[in-house]
């Protein structure tokens, strides 16, 4: 396992919060799982179109590790594997749809790779 080699220092909640959900991939995963609800791993996939599935692996245990996802497994053939928003999760998406609308007064750059889920923010 990775070691850092300097201990975390975190001085502000604002960094905790970035470091928490901050990055290109935690807020989409997060927004795809508020809009769709509960999504297996392939679909949770699909929605999020170009992500790797070491990155996204990664990425899901990080925000589990956070406890903004929940990961339910079934002892079914083949295994099943859900994840949704944890309680933690769904009180992150009110400040990351306030950030998007933010975003909207200042970028206004829309095109066909907008995830569906943005424009449901009122962004514009």
């Amino acid at each position: 396992m990775y070691q850092h080699k300097m201990e975390e220092d975190i001085r502000c909640p604002l960094e905790y919060g970035l470091e928490i959900f901050g990055g290109k991939w935690k807020s989409r995963i997060l927004c795809v799982l508020a809009e769709k609800g509960t999504l297996r791993y392939s679909a949770l996939r699909k929605e999020m179109s170009n992500i790797t599935d070491a990155v996204l692996a990664a990425t899901l245990k990080d925000l589990i590790a956070d406890d903004l996802l929940q990961r339910k497994s079934f002892d079914e053939i083949p295994p099943r594997v859900e994840y949704c928003l944890t309680e933690k999760g769904h009180s992150v998406i009110p400040i990351l749809q306030s950030i998007c609308r933010w975003s909207g007064a200042y970028h206004k750059e829309e095109n066909e790779n907008t995830m569906p889920q943005c424009k449901k923010c009122d962004y514009k």
